[in-house]
Parts: C-alpha cells; structure tokens; sequence
C-alpha cells in the first residue's frame, strides 16, 4: 500500500479503479480495507481512496487529543499530499462525522457528500454506547474481539444473525484480519467520537449530500436526522430491514442506492 506525509503524519492508504476521485473516509476501528464490498462496485465508475485514518491501520499513531475535526484535517491535508482538488467524500459512522467536518471546513474540496449512519452532535445516548465499547476493549485488551463481541450487535439485526450466522462469523473473521487498532489508539479515536459535535457547521456546507440511515439503528438512529437538515442541499433515505451497518447488511441496496447518487453528481 502506498503511504505518504500528510499534516506530520505518515498516512497509508489504497487506491483502485478509474474515474473522479472517490475519498472513502473509514468508520470506528477500521482501516481502508473496510469498503471492500463497495468498492469492489464503486471502483467501475469511481478512482476509490480509502485512507488509513490516524490510530488505525498501518498510519501513524500519535498520542494526544483526537477529534473528528483534527481528522478531517488529516484528510484535506492527505488530498493535497496526493494532488487531489476536488473529491466526492463517503463514510459510514464515524466516517460521516468526519466527512461532515471536512465538507463544512473545507467546501472547495468536496464534490458530493455521503453520510450514512452518521450524526451532528453526539447524545447521551450514544456516548453511553460508545463508552460501553470503551470498557469492553479495556476489559478484552484486545479492540477485533471488542468489536466482534460488543460492536457487531449495534452493527447488525437480530434477524441478520439468526438467517445467516456463517455470514457474520465471515465478518467476525475479516475484522481478526486486519492489523489490529492498540487499544490506546482505539480510546483516542473513540473519544473523538463522543466529543463529535459539528452542529453548528452544517450550514457551510454546500455540496450535494446523501444522508442514510438503517430503519433498526439505535446507535445513530433517524433521531438525528431532523438535526442534519440545516445541510442546505441533501436527501435522505432509510435501509428497511438494517441496522448501523447496511453496507454489510443489504450490500446490493446499499451499492445500489449510493452509486446512484454518485452517478448524479458526477461530471
């Protein structure tokens, strides 16, 4: 994979496919390899960019304060460091808070916006929820096995479970896969996430912006979408039948769905 120096941080990421840039900004814990099923599609149209954000993968892993602005800071420098202007920008949860800051700081670099399962400002809710994943990777000292026994069934309905077990013991498997977040790193980036507040921003950003949310959500769940309107120029759509993850849920709806999107938008 190549790497390259981005905002004092040496940054890997992976790049695939042809076409206007597509920046995939990576959920909580994961590295670039975690739109695999998308862009296995989306790199048809799309010249794909997936980053390894700070703390996770095979990017640096500073110590200090993270925040979902620092990090989209790391992404706008990471675009200029590899001679990108203007992108389309997705991400999934922590992902879309991030894309939120980048597109709102940021609005000459962005060309569409796709936040899915994502939201504004975090709650009490789902600080609580993220702080149990907190004691979990403590308690585990191990952040695969934390997300595969404590973040997977805020991912994924009981329905997905029960139909198709060997599917999620395949998800289970590719998460142990990967290059292991430390869990230093994973507390750093988590208390980005319940420290995430972008609310105020939103009106800056003018790019075209799709927000999706899964219908059985409870972590990021359609409470939030009311509070992302102040986006000027966006639709929404809700994954029936999914939870935090349709991506993985109802891959074809959700490749589908977001391509179409993509399609519109694109020169």
């Amino acid at each position: 994979m190549p790497k390259v120096k981005a905002n004092s941080l040496t940054m890997n990421y992976d790049q695939q496919g042809a076409g206007e840039p597509l920046i995939l900004i990576p959920y909580l814990t994961a590295d670039h390899a975690c739109y695999a099923f998308q862009v296995a599609e989306y790199a048809k149209h799309f010249t794909c960019i997936c980053p390894d954000l700070r703390g996770t993968g095979e990017s640096d892993k500073p110590n200090g304060t993270y925040s979902t602005e620092l990090l989209a800071d790391d992404v706008a420098a990471f675009m200029r460091a590899i001679g990108i202007a203007k992108a389309h920008v997705a991400g999934l949860s922590l992902g879309a808070a991030v894309g939120m800051w980048l597109a709102a700081k940021y609005p000459e670099t962005v060309t569409s916006l796709s936040l899915h399962s994502g939201w504004a400002k975090t709650d009490p809710f789902l600080k609580a929820v993220i702080e149990s994943f907190q004691v979990a990777a403590k308690a585990l000292q191990s952040v695969p096995e934390m997300v595969v026994l404590a973040l997977f069934p805020w991912c994924f309905t009981p329905e997905l479970y029960a139909a198709r077990p060997d599917y999620i013991q395949s998800l289970a498997d590719f998460v142990r896969s990967r290059p292991a977040q430390p869990v230093a790193s994973f507390l750093l980036q988590s208390n980005a996430a319940i420290t995430h507040d972008v609310e105020a921003q939103l009106g800056r950003i003018t790019a075209p912006t799709l927000i999706t949310f899964g219908r059985h959500d409870t972590a990021t769940s359609t409470r939030f979408a009311d509070r992302m309107k102040t986006i000027r120029n966006y639709e929404l759509y809700v994954f029936e039948g999914c939870a935090h993850a349709p991506l993985y849920e109802n891959v074809e709806e959700f490749n589908d769905r977001t391509l179409q999107f993509l399609k519109r938008h694109s020169a």
